[in-house]
């Protein structure tokens, strides 16, 4: 097909054509494929109709989070910049990124740590944070599964996907092990990123709304 001419929606809509032509039996429930397509479209990788895990009950705990207005915080401007913040605008929901303020470099200077570490612990200390989406930084994603055990973070979600080489897939591993009752969304393996993880949010934004 000739994509010149088409409209922004109709490219979408033939995207998604092609994707659930090509993916063949991939065995999601029509929810969860709402969620992994959007994976698939961001990347152009359909191996991540293979690759997601999703906790049992996800999508309705991640749309009731939604529903209920919570604070939403990512890991990297590039993953907040990626999220479409006018649909979680009726929810009442906030989106943040920490880790380019002041105090947290700050923090993350005195102690030695890293911003990622730092932002994740700024992000917790406010109550209304409950949805943690992770596309960059392990370090991220290990830091709040920590602050999970201390006591110190009960999130309602967590999106945990980081890319990369070291430590990405290994603070995957320990989000789907469990031995805990956090919902979550992530991937087996060393894919991921912000965009990825951003458009998982796009994707349970648009089933809150019904579309």
């Amino acid at each position: 097909m000739d994509s010149l001419g088409m409209k922004p929606e109709e490219i979408e809509a033939e995207s998604f054509r092609i994707i659930d032509s090509e993916a063949g039996e991939h065995g999601w429930p029509q929810a969860e494929w709402q969620v992994v397509r959007r994976a698939i479209h961001t990347s152009a990788d359909f191996e991540y109709a293979r690759s997601m895990v999703l906790s049992d009950g996800v999508i309705e705990q991640a749309l009731a989070a939604l529903k209920g207005g919570v604070g939403i915080v990512t890991d990297t401007n590039m993953a907040l910049s990626g999220i479409a913040r006018a649909r979680l605008a009726p929810f009442g929901c906030s989106v943040a990124c920490h880790v380019s303020d002041p105090d947290v470099a700050e923090l993350a200077g005195m102690l030695g740590i890293t911003r990622s570490i730092a932002a994740m612990r700024k992000a917790v200390a406010d109550p209304a944070n409950r949805i943690f989406v992770i596309g960059n930084a392990p370090t991220a994603l290990f830091e709040l599964l920590r602050l999970m055990r201390a006591g110190q973070a009960e999130p309602a979600l967590i999106i945990g996907l980081p890319v990369g080489f070291v430590g990405a897939e290994e603070s995957k591993n320990a989000l789907a092990a469990g031995g805990h009752e956090v919902p979550f969304i992530t991937n087996i393996g060393r894919k991921g990123g912000s965009n990825v993880a951003a458009a998982v949010v796009n994707a349970l934004a648009i089933l809150a709304a019904g579309e």
